[in-house]
């Protein structure tokens, strides 16, 4: 038998990403209005098995957020050759589902800075509350990833990024993405679906509803961030 904790490393990286969400700005979008999250994942070759997975957490992030008004999640992707897509904003997890399921990963570079740029346009058309990005590398400059990360920052659009691999150059790359936007870094691996739906989750119901409504989120991640928030002023 093991004598090893389970998993101490990935239980800190979760923890400390729910206190950096604790200590985050409101984001209750207008009243009667939906909140408005973009997904966006890295769709090359090496993020099949993590594209699947998230076909199947996807859901729960409508389910979570059903009580606060809903939410619209736009899909955004890149993969292949300087290819990059995105859907409207949706508001029926199947339809988000099966537009997921009909996209094959496919070989090809990072493409974050047209995530970002893609993003902040959205966002000065209407605000946009958060974006969750999942990827394993980036294979740019991060000076101008920094700087579209500061401009989502003054937005008031944090990004949260949610890494897998552990690719250290990675790592600190978007670790400054998340922390230049407001936004906050969390690393997840192959072994890990329940953090990462459990991340999802939270993020979700923090765009729908802003950090007051994570206490009406119970289990994994988000009870624990419900337990350090203040309570709501009248």
């Amino acid at each position: 038998m093991s004598n090893l904790p389970d998993k101490p490393a990935a239980n800190a990286a979760v923890a400390a990403f729910l206190k950096r969400v604790e200590g985050m700005p409101q984001a209750r979008p207008a009243s009667g209005r939906r909140g408005r999250l973009v997904f966006a994942i890295d769709a090359t070759a090496s993020r099949q098995p993590t594209w699947d997975r998230a076909c199947q957490l996807q859901g729960e992030m409508f389910q979570a957020t059903r009580d606060l008004g809903g939410l619209a999640v736009q899909l955004a992707y890149y993969r292949g050759f300087m290819e990059f897509a995105a859907t409207p904003f949706l508001t029926d997890s199947g339809e988000l589902t099966r537009r997921m399921a009909g996209v094959q990963c496919l070989g090809g570079q990072t493409q974050i800075q047209r995530v970002l740029d893609h993003v902040l346009a959205e966002t000065r058309r209407e605000r946009v509350n958060a974006l969750v990005f999942v990827g394993d590398a980036v294979e740019e400059a991060v000076d101008p990833l920094c700087h579209a990360a500061g401009q989502l920052g003054l937005h008031g659009t944090p990004v949260f990024c949610f890494h897998e691999g552990g690719h250290p150059e990675a790592a600190n790359a978007l670790r400054q993405i998340a922390r230049l936007s407001g936004g906050a870094y969390a690393p997840f691996d192959t072994a890990s679906a329940a953090a990462l739906r459990d991340l999802l989750r939270a993020v979700a119901v923090y765009a729908a509803g802003g950090r007051s409504a994570l206490t009406r989120l119970a289990g994994g991640a988000a009870q624990r961030i419900a337990g350090q928030l203040p309570a709501p002023k009248a």
